[in-house]
């Protein structure tokens, strides 16, 4: 249930080939391939990806080293939007290797090392950032023992930079163990995720595919200082094997002046994982069992706690509905007096909110951020967005939320003829709702491309990009949420059960301020996610895979749940007390859930991400994290208000007013 499934299926869903369509049309190429098989003897060349720190979070280009280059052009892969955004820049790179031919090979010595050079390998070094090699479309995979245990992940260190001493040493030799099966070419209809484009193996191509499929990429590194005048001058010439030193004096200082030759060896495994279970290596990491039984702990307590609440909710308001209806008229106003203070503002309940505009846009923003959440986990749970699908899983939240405008315009102008008893103004809500949380977004992502533009990373966000989302944003989003807030001003409004005064009721004075009940109330919530959010946040920031889809999509319904109980229980509470303002209150009784979302995000970083290291690091940080809160605060906000609104509709519907 929530391994991602690596083989796609038989058919696409509407939905795939939307995406697929609309990343074609945009001039962004979604990967996904073929399954490849190769005969023995074909050459296959790996390419590289952006250089990463878990200290710094800044992508650098590959190339920005001085690292040996392809004997031709270098060539840029095709990447989808999510790629671009995320700043995996791709390109090819020199490591050829020929199928199931074992070879110890010379690439290239460079020229003597200049002051900038020396200065940047050490830097990258010193910050711990590693190459990202993928072959075939299968990361370069490492294993490190950390008490007994290998622990795998992905990439390989620049450099080695040991604690006692001063210099700094190059890793300038790769040793790449290929694991391989050889296929039949049996009639197996294999859909598979890789480089070349989506597609399905015809009849004709099953029979014509035997030969190895590549199912491991595995790479040891280390450190040799080489005579470089008895290495070869020709790139790809052999070399005799080479045995790693395990003396810093036989490293590969780096130094200026200091020449530098890069080799690498490869040999090939057969094995017998197949093409679709090659993922399972990067899917099982350490920590699996832990997150299984936490997750499992979690869910048990936040439903016996639900279910609690939910119990004690229903018995109490049954108990008043049914004591109101079965006394007199002279008995229920003495109980109104004394007991019940819900009933006394049935006359106030329903009185439009401060700043009713804005509500309707966060309501509206709210829904578009649910349904883009809700439909990208359950498409992710049931495989369609792999990991090896770089960028697929961003590209795909991307395009739902522009295509659920036409959902948030619907439901935020639809909430502003209820609150209006009509649809004046509707233009302006629909505006403000396309822009609300864009903007936001884009405003942010302004000042910390800003910041990557200063630091020359390539995570810094191109300027055709910036014209391609405006456009995509005003092309798409804002005639889309128009439409939808059309729709909305020619659905009947929803009629409230009761009238409302002209004149206020006066809201007696509270022992306590009632935002500490309502901050209060987010606890519950966030016990339902912190667990998943602990798991989320080191995937992205320690670079692991997060595959756990089907857990994710239990903690998104588990939570939809609580923030409805939690928002009601909250009200109902505000009504005894005779506070007919819970508009607002409902909404942040279960939007302030984003609070300790962002407060745990800032102990995530002061403990957990002790490596993150400079102000620019911890800024972006904080800044994608600040992003993150938002979101949820509208998402769950949205809901705690609307469950609200149907239960005080349902309570004021069904008591007798007299």
């Amino acid at each position: 249930m929530a391994l991602l499934s690596i083989t796609r299926r038989k058919s696409l869903t509407t939905l795939a080939y939307l995406v697929l369509l609309l990343g074609v049309c945009n001039g962004f190429y979604l990967p996904g391939s073929y399954m490849h098989t190769y005969s023995p003897g074909d050459e296959i060349y790996a390419k590289v990806n952006s250089l990463t720190s878990i200290e710094t979070e800044l992508p650098f280009s590959y190339y920005s080293l001085p690292y040996c280059k392809p004997q031709a052009e270098i060539k840029k892969s095709a990447e989808n939007l999510g790629e671009l955004l995320m700043g995996d820049q791709i390109d090819s790179s020199p490591y050829r290797f020929r199928m199931n031919v074992n070879e110890s090979v010379f690439l290239c010595t460079t020229p003597p090392l200049n002051e900038h050079e020396v200065k940047l390998l050490k830097q990258r070094s010193r910050d711990l950032y590693q190459v990202n090699m993928n072959l075939d479309n299968l990361p370069a995979l490492r294993y490190t023992t950390q008490n007994g245990i290998n622990i795998p992940w992905t990439g390989f260190p620049v450099g080695y930079s040991p604690d006692d001493r001063n210099d700094d040493y190059i890793i300038n030799h790769l040793k790449f163990t290929i694991l391989i099966h050889e296929y039949e070419g049996a009639g197996v209809e294999i859909i598979g995720t890789g480089e070349e484009g989506m597609g399905i193996i015809s009849e004709a191509d099953k029979k014509k595919a035997s030969g190895f499929e590549i199912v491991g990429f595995e790479v040891v590194y280390c450190s040799i200082k080489y005579d470089h005048e008895k290495m070869p001058k020709q790139m790809y010439e052999n070399i005799p094997y080479v045995i790693c030193p395990r003396e810093l004096d036989k490293f590969q200082i780096i130094r200026e002046q200091e020449k530098v030759t890069f080799t690498y060896e490869v040999q090939f495994v057969k094995s017998n994982i197949r093409w679709p279970s090659r993922w399972d290596a990067y899917l099982k990491m350490e920590g699996a069992r832990v997150h299984w039984f936490s997750i499992l702990n979690s869910l048990m307590v936040i439903f016996f706690l639900a279910g609690i609440v939910l119990v004690i909710f229903l018995r109490t308001v049954r108990r008043d509905l049914t004591r109101y209806e079965e006394l007199d008229k002279e008995a229920q106003a003495q109980m109104n007096e004394e007991l019940s203070g819900w009933k006394l503002v049935v006359g106030d309940v329903f009185r439009e909110p401060n700043h009713s505009k804005l509500l309707c846009v966060m309501i509206g923003d709210g829904v578009q951020i649910t349904g883009m959440a809700g439909v990208t986990i359950v498409f992710a749970a049931l495989g369609f967005m792999s990991p090896a699908s770089r960028g697929m899983l961003l590209t795909g939240m991307i395009l739902l939320y522009l295509f659920l405008g036409i959902a948030a315009g619907y439901v935020g102008v639809r909430t502003w003829r209820t609150l209006k008893g009509t649809s004046e103004g509707w233009r302006s809500v629909s505006w403000s709702i396309s822009c609300f949380f864009p903007g936001i977004v884009f405003v942010i992502l302004t000042i910390l491309n800003f910041i990557l533009w200063g630091s020359k990373s390539t995570g810094a966000i191109p300027i055709s990009l910036y014209f391609i989302l405006l456009s995509l944003w005003f092309c798409i989003s804002v005639p889309l949420t128009l439409l939808g807030g059309l729709l909305g001003t020619r659905a009947e409004p929803i009629q409230y059960p009761v009238r409302t005064n002209q004149i206020p009721r006066e809201i007696p004075e509270r022992k306590y301020p009632s935002w500490l009940l309502v901050l209060g109330a987010g606890t519950l919530p966030f016990g339902t996610l912190f667990i998943e959010l602990f798991f989320i946040i080191s995937s992205i920031w320690l670079g692991r895979f997060y595959y756990v889809f089907g857990f994710l999509l239990i903690v998104l319904l588990l939570l939809i749940v609580v923030c409805a109980e939690v928002s009601v229980v909250l009200t109902y509470m505000h009504l005894c007390v005779e506070d007919w303002a819970w508009w607002w209150k409902a909404f942040y009784a279960s939007g302030s859930v984003s609070l300790y979302v962002f407060l745990y995000s800032v102990k995530y970083l002061v403990f957990d991400l002790q490596s993150l290291s400079g102000p620019v690091s911890a800024t972006l940080y904080l800044g994608y994290s600040l992003i993150m809160a938002i979101a949820i605060m509208l998402a769950t906000g949205t809901i705690g208000l609307l469950a609200s609104f149907y239960f005080v509709h349902y309570l004021f519907s069904s008591v007798k007013i007299d």
